[in-house]
């Protein structure tokens, strides 16, 4: 279809579809305990109660764009500032000749290449949950898949689709295995065993079927332009600089508590310190950060946009109703398919809800109860919600990252839900099997 929705349009068109559900599905919430030490709010299980509210005007669902964006400002200076970063490194040719390089180290061994970057991603993704950091490296990734001969999807796939993957079957994903044993009142990182294993037959199965599409679909090489043959000792620094950068992000958002914003203040430093030992100059460096911020504005905003669908429905109170309809006919049926099913009902209720650790904090008090009276472990509640909700962002449009992604790279949505609906299953498959494993084993 070549007049396909873009993203902005599939986004606004979702708030007006969230809207009208505000005035079919019924209203109604479940209770809500604030602990005054800690400030984390917990759902009260039973407690789901429907109620009578007012509904939504139209402009009341008009304000929610503006302040869906504003509630996602971390996320947006994010963004702008690793896109601004990002672009005025391509402009000191640090990034160029660095790609060169190592093209020329995989070249003929593309599998290798192929298997090593999904690899780099899925750790990312099992660590610290990484995605929308993937946005501003798309254009740097594009140069280097097309120098090896890959398709844009492939790139995708290797990148933001391995983030993905490792955020969904890791052990130790902070934004949403911990929170989601946090909830459930199991010991922090218990139970890593299995989810390692898991985690590497999936990731192997993932490659696999990477290296097969990637065979099939190759493109022409297009070589990327570099003025040296060689490595500068400028660049060299430059993309020290960068490699360790990642490391100072990657332990201060382990050890040290830091968001966005300190994440933010990281690149931008590397942004400028780059830009001046390329030889940009201060005037060079400013107006490349300027060029950058161009580049992922879009992206940015669509981030904010898809914030405010999840908006619409929690002001107009449907939220609990639908976790309330989809959990609640669990409990009449066996422990495996209840477990599978519990992630199927997951899956469906990361589209409205992108936020997989706001659907943990949600769902987790409401499904503990739950599964202890069918007879499933809370550890293996835990998988549920992990390998359906998290493996979701790979075709939720309500999810910012994939939508900014695919902006960026041009791609309409619907052709890359024909492309990501395959590997989705065959990963929704593999976690349905590790459930009833661990159902049947006792998983703990």
């Amino acid at each position: 279809m070549k007049n396909f929705p873009n993203a902005f349009v599939i986004i606004i068109g979702v708030v007006l579809f969230a809207w009208v559900l505000t005035f079919i599905i019924p209203q109604g919430s479940y209770q809500r305990i604030t602990d005054e030490d800690t400030g984390i709010t917990t759902v009260v299980s039973n407690s789901y109660q429907e109620t009578d509210g007012d509904h939504l005007s139209a402009f009341d669902m008009m304000l929610t764009i503006p302040n869906g964006v504003a509630e996602r400002a971390d996320t947006i200076v994010l963004i702008l500032l690793l896109g601004g970063c990002f672009f005025v490194i391509e402009k000191t040719g640090a990034l160029s000749e660095g790609l060169h390089k190592i093209v020329n180290v995989l070249k003929g061994r593309e599998g290798l290449s192929l298997f090593i970057v999904s690899l780099l991603f899925t750790a990312a993704g099992v660590s610290i949950g990484m995605q929308e950091e993937v946005i501003a490296m798309m254009p740097v990734l594009l140069i280097f898949g097309k120098s090896l001969g890959f398709n844009t999807y492939t790139t995708i796939y290797m990148s933001y689709g391995s983030t993905v993957l490792g955020s969904s079957f890791s052990p130790s994903n902070p934004f949403g295995v911990i929170i989601a044993q946090q909830e459930a009142g199991v010991p922090l990182l218990s139970g890593s065993g299995f989810r390692l294993v898991v985690l590497g037959i999936a990731f192997l199965v993932w490659v696999i079927y990477l290296i097969r599409y990637a065979a099939k679909n190759r493109m022409e090489k297009v070589e990327a332009s570099t003025p040296h043959e060689k490595m500068s000792l400028n660049s060299k620094i430059i993309l020290t600089l960068l490699g360790l950068t990642f490391i100072i992000v990657m332990y201060g958002l382990l050890q040290l508590d830091w968001g966005f914003m300190e994440m933010s203040a990281s690149f931008f430093a590397l942004g400028v310190v780059s830009g001046l030992l390329g030889k940009l100059g201060v005037n060079g460096t400013g107006e490349a950060y300027v060029n950058g911020f161009k580049e992922m504005i879009f992206a940015a905003m669509i981030i904010g946009l898809a914030n405010s669908i999840s908006m619409v429905l929690k002001e107009g109170m449907i939220i609990d109703s639908i976790v309330y309809g989809l959990f609640g006919p669990l409990q009449y049926l066996s422990a495996s398919v209840s477990g599978v099913l519990m992630m199927v009902s997951h899956a469906i209720l990361h589209f409205p809800i992108p936020s997989y650790s706001g659907q943990a904090i949600l769902t987790m008090p409401i499904l503990v109860p739950l599964s202890d009276l069918i007879g499933i472990s809370r550890q293996t509640c835990v998988l549920a919600y992990q390998y359906g909700a998290i493996m979701g962002d790979l075709i939720v449009p309500t999810n910012g990252a994939l939508m900014a992604i695919l902006a960026v790279c041009g791609i309409p949505y619907n052709k890359w839900f024909r492309f990501a609906w395959k590997p989705l299953l065959l990963m929704l498959a593999l976690g349905a099997l590790s459930i009833v494993v661990a159902i049947y084993t006792g998983y703990n």
